[in-house]
């Protein structure tokens, strides 16, 4: 398992601490283009080298079934969680609240201080960041440095459950959440997340990738293929250790953490457990695993500034959800190798 952790946590420990290392030095249109890049080029073409090496023939249902499971069960949890923490605070006997205002004020965990829209647009953040993992950058550099390179199966089932992520959960769930809760409305019509979704360029990638496996292309250009895929991985990891060194606020860590316990430690453990029961184990379990328990994703970013959402409480999030798998990672290949 030591081997494992290394060869997981190498590529992650370099690319994130130079992003963090040069974040300070780093100009805002620089992390715009490599973004830009990484969304037009980078990932369009890492799928559609998976693709090409994905079998659609065997167990897509298994990746795509439990990617739409994760999602509602992650959106159950997370509004659970709030309305609990809610209703906690409505419970606390009257003579303890003096005691505890300075705690409160501190945590920024009670919300009346807060306006009706501000209160609404921290609730949908929070939903968002519990949601939306980083199935792409990190969980596909994930399951590509932890599982057999040889074993098929494992690249299918990562592929197809963060396509699935990405079409139902940020182009589809995540844009009606964020526009509900959001202070600022948009213009939310279904032609219009219809057509967000069809100008994605990766899915097109994808869908181009699977139907050109049959056409066979020189050593050269396959190997090629091979190694711009570690390239964009490389320069991914290093665009979210540029967008971590640049988070400020700290006001909403313990909201944050609240996000990173359910994100990473509380929705894979009840994946892992769910696949055993259903006789799903080896490699395949831990791919589930992994792709279920990636941090909250850069995409919520973007949507906290469509929707003039809680970014604050987003970008801890994401600070903290990657910490935390840092410390889940052991406890996963222990669990479920």
């Amino acid at each position: 398992m030591i081997e494992e952790l290394t060869q997981a946590y190498i590529p992650l420990v370099i690319w994130i601490g130079l992003g963090l290392i040069f974040s300070r030095l780093t100009p805002d249109k620089f992390l715009k283009f490599l973004g830009q890049g990484l969304y037009w080029v980078g990932v369009p073409l890492q799928l559609f080298v998976l693709a090409r090496q994905t079998d659609t023939t065997k167990g897509v249902g298994v990746p795509v079934s439990v990617a739409i499971a994760v999602l509602l069960l992650s959106l159950t949890i997370a509004l659970v969680t709030w309305f609990s923490w809610q209703w906690f605070q409505q419970l606390q006997p009257k003579s303890e609240a003096n005691l505890e205002t300075n705690l409160e004020a501190k945590l920024d965990l009670k919300l009346e201080s807060k306006s009706p829209e501000a209160q609404r647009a921290t609730l949908g953040s929070f939903v968002l960041a519990t949601i939306l993992g980083n199935t792409g950058f990190v969980g596909l550099t994930l399951t590509q440095v932890l599982t057999s390179h040889d074993h098929s199966l494992n690249n299918n089932w990562a592929v197809l459950f963060s396509v699935t992520n990405n079409v139902v959960g940020t182009y589809g769930l995540a844009i009606m959440i964020a526009s509900y809760f959001g202070q600022k409305k948009t213009s939310n019509h279904w032609w219009t997340q219809l057509q967000a979704v069809a100008t994605v360029p990766s899915l097109w990638t994808f869908f181009i990738g699977l139907n050109t496996q049959f056409v066979q292309l020189p050593t050269a250009i396959e190997t090629g293929l091979d190694q711009a895929v570690l390239v964009v991985i490389a320069f991914a990891l290093l665009l979210v250790g540029l967008r971590l060194g640049m988070i400020k606020g700290r006001k909403s860590l313990p909201m944050a953490s609240l996000v990173s316990l359910i994100k990473v430690f509380i929705i894979p453990l009840l994946v892992g457990l769910g696949a055993t029961y259903w006789g799903v184990t080896g490699e395949e379990r831990l791919v589930l695993v992994l792709m279920s328990g990636t941090p909250t994703g850069l995409s919520v970013l973007i949507l906290a500034e469509v929707y003039d959402l809680d970014r604050d409480l987003l970008a801890s999030s994401i600070a903290l959800t990657f910490l935390g798998l840092f410390l889940a990672l052991p406890l996963w290949l222990f669990l479920f190798t």
